[in-house]
């Protein structure tokens, strides 16, 4: 019997030992090795790259201590110079261990070509909506005697008319034509003081009207950006189609 427990009794301490053996490797390997192994606590904040063209960018990141891979994709932007940096995972300001990889996405060296919708017999200010959203730019206003007021004629670029489905580059200018609409039709001017231009001038022409000669000038009455005189003068009663001049306050 005493030879049986003494038997139970050098188990049991050889179990105790095995199981703080574990516990302890366990803590070392949690608290010691894994922290030295994965930099724990070492981070780097993600610069931001936007805007930056591409070989400024991965020098910025080769001293921060990061590394970096261009995306197969890109995007195109008229606003930034060809190559540089449109989008980054992770963000900027992202806290990551050093050496981890930043995703770059590039601006395209040239624009995508985008097929040009039909915009004749569309109202202006429909057809301005239009041209944002696909990314295109409204050009020049030309306005020809048409019964129609403010209704698109003819959509051209680089002084040639492009049907519908015609490729053009992202970013282009599209110059219109539209109807002036004059007829024997009386319209009052409407109130565009302190209006931005861009306000203004979708009151224009929303108000069967068109836009006249743009003048700018200082003053004091109102903010920098702002139309602070017009004329004809609101309240005046005009045919449709007549011209709107407007004044517009700049920085003195």
């Amino acid at each position: 019997m005493n030879s049986f427990n003494y038997s139970i009794k050098k188990i049991l301490i050889n179990l105790l030992i095995v199981i703080a053996l574990g516990i302890l490797f366990g803590f070392l390997f949690l608290k010691v090795y894994l922290p030295l192994y994965t930099n724990h606590g070492e981070t780097v904040s993600v610069p931001d790259l936007s805007g930056y063209e591409y070989q400024e960018a991965t020098n910025l990141l080769e001293n921060t201590g990061l590394q970096y891979e261009v995306s197969l994709d890109s995007g195109f932007s008229t606003e930034l110079p060809a190559l540089a940096i449109l989008k980054q995972i992770p963000e900027a300001n992202a806290q990551v261990k050093s050496g981890r990889k930043i995703y770059l996405t590039l601006n395209a060296r040239n624009a995508p070509m985008i097929k040009m919708p039909n915009l004749v017999n569309m109202p202006l200010k429909n057809v301005q909506e239009i041209l944002a959203n696909i990314g295109l730019e409204r050009g020049d206003i030309v306005y020809v005697p048409d019964i129609g007021i403010n209704v698109v004629l003819e959509q051209r670029y680089r002084g040639v008319t492009v049907r519908e489905g015609f490729e053009i580059p992202k970013g282009a200018r599209i110059d219109l034509t539209v109807g002036d609409g004059n007829g024997n039709q009386l319209l009052f001017v409407p109130d565009l003081t302190g209006l931005d231009f861009e306000e203004g001038e979708f009151l224009i022409l929303g108000s069967g009207l068109r836009v006249g000669n743009k003048n700018f000038s200082s003053t004091d009455s109102v903010a920098p950006d702002r139309i602070f005189l017009q004329a004809p003068p609101a309240g005046t009663q005009v045919r449709t189609g007549e011209p709107i001049d407007v004044w517009i306050s700049k920085n003195q």
